[in-house]
């Protein structure tokens, strides 16, 4: 079986990393953990790591994973450009469960699967996995479950669903929040006619907080808007993430 790595133990945790790293440098995949839930982790510029991280979570590439940052300026080196109000969101709620959608750098040589130009990018509030990020450089990562079964909240559940598809396991314990970021998307921010973020999921960022940020350019809440938000980016292309 693939290794678990207790990285509360000082001695665990420098053997886990370091098998986390050297994993992701060959392609494979490693489950680590976030302030919301556990996730699977493949070089996000590793087209067939990728692949086996969807194929492991029974997905296609309808539904591909975000991509997990250690911080702003690798943000700004994924997307094509942060508006303002991003760089507000960016400054409220990173490091934490805010999962943002804006069109990709178009001159990334990357496969996430059918992203549509968009990429979303998320700075998680977990300081092992903020380590390993600098160390890696961006992770495509989704929630650490198989299709169709919970989120996993505990490393005993990821490796009772994904077992030895993954190369090693880190386990930091119970996470934190429990579910999954909220995610909006901000694509119409970049160039748009109507400029408005639109919740694809609310997570651990509430509407009302985002409201707080955003104003009137979030979208208008759902038992108050005159028709249903649309959106260039599918909600449940990124549903899988952390």
């Amino acid at each position: 079986m693939s290794p678990v790595y207790d990285c509360r133990d000082e001695s665990q945790l420098l053997s886990g990393m370091r098998h986390a790293r050297q994993a992701i440098s060959r392609g494979e995949l490693v489950v680590l953990p976030t302030d919301t839930v556990y996730g699977i982790a493949a070089d996000a510029f590793n087209a067939r790591a990728v692949a086996g991280l969807l194929e492991a979570k029974g997905r296609g590439r309808q539904q591909p994973p975000p991509v997990l940052v250690p911080g702003v300026g690798t943000l700004r080196a994924l997307v094509a450009e942060v508006p303002p109000a991003v760089d507000e969101l960016v400054h409220a709620f990173w490091p934490g469960g805010l999962t943002i959608v804006l069109p990709a750098q178009p001159s990334l040589s990357w496969d996430l699967g059918d992203t549509h130009g968009t990429v979303a990018v998320r700075m998680p509030a977990q300081k092992l996995t903020l380590e390993l990020l600098e160390e890696t450089g961006p992770l495509a990562v989704s929630s650490a479950n198989r299709t169709g079964m919970p989120a996993a909240v505990s490393i005993d559940e990821a490796r009772d669903m994904l077992g030895d598809s993954v190369s090693a396991y880190l386990d930091a314990g119970p996470s934190e929040w429990g579910f999954a970021s909220t995610i909006v998307d901000a694509t119409s921010l970049v160039g748009g006619a109507e400029p408005r973020v639109k919740v694809l999921r609310e997570g651990t960022v509430s509407r009302d907080r985002l409201r707080d940020v955003l104003g009137d350019l979030l979208e208008p809440d759902p038992e108050t808007a005159s028709a249903p938000a649309t959106s260039s980016t599918d909600p449940d292309a990124e549903a899988p993430g952390p």
